[in-house]
């Protein structure tokens, strides 16, 4: 009966890790697209490297290199690799709590940090290369129903198009959107709240119920004399 579960806990790890590995794979494909299509960069200059596409990048390689690693150790009983997984789970895990953490303990911090980098940003797009940091802020304007960082008149003279509710044609009832985009971020990320930590604590769930599966099936291992021996 044990060596049955012990079984069934093995293929469950590999089925749980291939499908990770799957999503992985996706995530890492989606960030590239994001990179390709959509490089916002001119929104926070200093924040460039953090952007949507390169976290969805990173986390998609993470994702993909450690449910590979708890997929092969499980498949073949190695314990090396399984150990390595329970590692990396119990690390990410880490990561993820001190990373909540921060952000709840900075947020005012933070936000002043998106703040003034948005408004660089924007500067830059009012500068020498108007056209091609325009493109990006009419898509983040367009998609958030917002204009300029506060309001229209951080454009100053050289409003977008994409700041106006209608046609921009009528040079004399032209209507702008009235929020800011910080403001409406501010808002979308406020309303999300709730969903993105429950995502948080469904994942840690997951961590933690991998990283019993890895240390149950490392222990029966040990005791079978089965798999790679140090």
């Amino acid at each position: 009966m044990t060596h049955r579960c012990l079984k069934c806990l093995k293929y469950t790890m590999c089925v749980a890790n291939f499908l990770c590995f799957m999503s992985g794979v996706a995530v890492m494909g989606f960030g590239v697209f994001l990179m390709v299509n959509f490089k916002l960069t001119a929104l926070t200059p200093s924040l460039a490297k953090f952007n949507i596409a390169n976290m969805l990048l990173i986390s998609g390689i993470i994702i993909a290199c450690v449910s590979f690693l708890g997929f092969l150790g499980a498949l073949k009983e190695n314990r090396c690799l399984l150990l390595t997984f329970f590692l990396l789970l119990f690390f990410l895990l880490l990561v993820e709590l001190i990373a909540a953490c921060l952000l709840l303990l900075y947020e005012q911090t933070i936000s002043e940090w998106v703040e003034r980098d948005l408004n660089n940003g924007l500067k830059e797009a009012n500068g020498s290369h108007a056209d091609k940091f325009h493109s990006e802020w009419d898509l983040v304007q367009k998609m958030f129903d917002c204009c300029g960082v506060h309001n229209v008149s951080d454009w100053g003279v050289n409003v977008p198009d994409s700041c106006c509710l209608q046609d921009c044609a009528d040079l004399q009832d032209r209507q702008y959107r009235p929020m800011g985009c910080l403001d409406k971020m501010r808002s979308w990320f406020e309303e999300n709240f709730l969903t993105a930590g429950i995502s948080v604590i469904v994942l840690c769930i997951i961590e933690v119920l991998g990283m019993c599966f890895a240390m149950t099936l490392f222990c029966h291992i040990s005791r079978s004399g089965l798999g790679y021996k140090f």
